[in-house]
């Protein structure tokens, strides 16, 4: 069966920002304009298509993408709605890896915000093309322009604005686009099309201004633009749009859009701007996989290519099981087909395809490239695997995850609960990789582990409500981790003779510190043979496991480099179980003698409060070990940016609240590990 449109008409995207920018707000009047949905949802309301989960309907806030499709101008546009909330920042990961492009929403008042920064980031390092949407121009305190120069400041970005408002805050009335020269007014009533007019008269030379630094700075990155400039030839408004959607698609220009969503205002133009900028699946670069032998091979988005899928998200779905959603990248996926994980080595099979809308479903036949689509039937397939035609494997690269950063201990109520929890954290886990339980044999407890207190209450949650698992949480611990301040050697022989072959390995390490964030490396320079080449990896696997247990407090070692200088062996006693044995007891004196320190984990925070509060939290801030790093002054609010040991930040919402009386606000994310004072590397290790 042929495709029923074509692939050039085809846009995979995702709306991503921070917190309460109001993404979710716009992805509803996108469903609602395209006439996916006849009624609009509200978030304050809960009645939010795209937030179909108990608990984010509750709390008003987004936890995990949500997929649809809709169709704008005779084309298909896939929409993923991400969280803001940095907890959640595993979902904007796992999307921005498959999509084509981002819409970017930012709050007109508030401008920038952490969070903001943080998925910029990520769809920089996917080279993800992007527009950007202003969002609340209508509230107290919006400002185009000065949101744009924090886009340029705080981003590194350059932005294009296409369209400027008419006013702001209760003045604003519409939208002026700066390609056509005309003027769009919008009426109260939401199923009301926006009306074109004239510009108003005191904005004539504004517009005149603005057109003209448009067309100047997407000349600076599209010769045909700047030789037109230079030349004094008229652009048409169809050679303007031409030459955005080429720096947009080259990530040189970002062009900007405005209004508010939740009026109704500037989203139908927002459409025009995905189908107009954004890229199709053809557009963007062949994707690159690596072949069993080794060799790279490229696959460009046709349905004549072989099949090659990426699985980016798994969803246990209470009506129709285990979902898997894939991004097509090539060829054609037929419901009952036979296909490979290249991944995991298995063979799997299609059961049925479905096209999602938020939690609902379209069984399909058939997904072609391009697509993005739910799978039922893979059971051995989790996040970051690929899938490929059974005849022609390909490895594509594989998503990185952040490490979790907080731990609770959790235990069952009834034993009848227990083997419901096992269940339930098995599930969890598949769903998300930023998730981890582990069962500590010493202490009998499950330990979880996630990127925040959220993530881990809504874990909780979910586990009570879904799986009907009643269990108790513990407080929350921190993910120390362990390294050295020095270099050291450590050599060690393992010998055991228990009648008949015995075992023997004799080891020489050095270790060293790397820089923060490097990571674990191992090397070997043993030369002469003395270490045979075959019980080098043993050795490698020995120190490996050794990692997990540091010699202050247990907890895991980080940034080390590990060298065999050295070592001998037995003809006949040495095996990989030996040298594995040598190798972890070497590493562990070795460490033990490197001056070993524990590190914690630091949050990047930006609180907002009134001037009235400032003092108090900033001397709240001083006694939790903070570190303000900057303050800025913005009209009567104070924007304080600052380091907070984790340690110290559980329940500073609380304190937050109660120190300015409801009205300051803050955000907090992972920034780096440091080292821990003398003081609290003590608790932490009595813990």
């Amino acid at each position: 069966m042929p495709r029923d449109i074509p692939i050039e008409r085809v846009r995979n995207i995702g709306v991503i920002a921070h917190i309460d920018a109001g993404k979710t707000t716009v992805t509803e009047r996108i469903l609602y304009f395209t006439g996916r949905t006849y009624k609009m949802g509200e978030v304050h309301h809960g009645t939010a298509a795209m937030d179909f989960m108990d608990q984010e309907r509750e709390r008003g806030i987004t936890i995990t993408a949500a997929a649809t499709t809709v169709p704008w101008a005779d084309h298909r546009i896939n929409i993923i709605d991400t969280p803001g909330h940095v907890d959640f920042t595993v979902e904007v990961e796992r999307s921005l890896r498959v999509l084509d492009g981002g819409v970017v929403v930012f709050d007109a008042v508030a401008g920038v915000e952490p969070q903001s920064e943080t998925v910029w980031r990520q769809a920089d390092r996917y080279r993800v093309p992007r527009l950007c949407f202003v969002n609340k121009m209508d509230r107290v305190g919006a400002d185009y322009w000065r949101t744009m120069e924090m886009m340029r400041g705080r981003l590194g970005a350059t932005p294009v604005p296409v369209q400027i408002p008419i006013g702001s805050e209760d003045t604003f009335a519409g939208i002026i686009d700066l390609i056509t020269r005309r003027a769009w007014y919008f009426s109260g009533d939401r199923d009301q099309p926006p009306t074109e007019g004239d510009i108003p008269a005191d904005l004539v030379d504004d517009t005149e201004r603005w057109r003209e630094t448009m067309i100047e700075r997407i000349g600076e990155h599209d010769d045909q633009v700047m030789v037109s400039y230079i030349e004094g030839h008229a652009l048409g408004e169809d050679e303007i749009r031409k030459a955005i959607r080429r720096t947009t698609l080259a990530n040189a220009l970002t062009p900007v859009f405005c209004g508010s969503a939740l009026k109704n205002v500037g989203v139908r133009l927002l459409l025009d701007g995905i189908v107009d900028y954004l890229p199709a699946p053809e557009d963007v670069p062949p994707v690159t996989g690596t072949r069993p032998d080794g060799t790279e091979v490229e696959r460009s988005a046709s349905d004549d290519e072989p099949l090659t899928a990426l699985a980016f998200k798994i969803v246990a779905d209470p009506y129709v099981g285990r979902l898997a959603y894939v991004r097509m990248y090539s060829g054609v996926l037929h419901a009952g087909m036979a296909v490979r994980n290249s991944t995991r080595e298995r063979k799997e099979r299609v059961g049925r395809i479905l096209r999602m809308h938020a939690d609902h479903r379209e069984e399909i036949t058939e997904a072609y490239a391009g697509g993005i689509v739910a799978v039922i039937g893979l059971k051995d397939t989790f996040t970051g695997d690929t899938i490929t035609a059974a005849s022609d494997p390909v490895l594509l690269e594989e998503i990185a995850f952040p490490a979790p950063v907080l731990s609770v201990a959790i235990e069952a109520k009834t034993k009848g609960d227990q083997e419901k929890m096992a269940e339930a954290l098995h599930r969890l886990s598949e769903e998300d990789p930023t998730f981890r339980a582990v069962f500590d044999e010493e202490t009998g407890q499950t330990r979880i582990s996630g990127m925040g207190e959220l993530h881990l209450e809504v874990i909780v949650d979910r586990m009570t409500r879904e799986f009907g698992v009643a269990c108790a949480v513990g407080r929350p611990q921190v993910a120390y981790r362990e390294t050295i301040r020095r270099p050291s050697e450590s050599e060690t022989r393992f010998v055991r003779q228990t009648g008949g072959r015995g075992q023997f390995a004799h080891v020489k390490l050095r270790v060293e510190p790397r820089a923060a964030g490097s990571g674990f490396a191992f090397e070997s320079t043993v030369k002469g043979g003395n270490v045979p080449a075959e019980y080098v990896p043993a050795v490698e696997k020995g120190v490996r496991q050794a990692l997990d247990n540091g010699p202050v407090g247990g907890y895991p070692v980080v940034d080390v480099k590990v060298t065999l200088v050295d070592g001998s062996h037995h003809p006949v006693d040495s095996s990989d179980l030996a040298f594995a044995t040598a190798g972890s007891m070497a590493f562990k004196e070795a460490a033990r003698k490197a001056r070993p320190v524990i590190l914690e984990p630091i949050m990047k925070m930006e609180i907002v409060t009134p001037d009235d509060f400032f003092g108090d939290l900033l001397a709240d801030l001083n006694v939790r070990r903070g570190n303000v790093s900057s303050v800025e002054a913005r009209g009567n609010t104070q924007i304080m940016r600052a380091e907070l040991p984790l340690a110290e930040a559980f329940g500073y919402t609380t304190t937050l609240r109660s120190l300015s009386q409801g009205r300051a606000t803050s955000s907090m994310e992972f920034s780096h590990y440091a080292e821990t004072p003398e003081n609290v590397a003590a608790i932490a290790v009595s813990a």
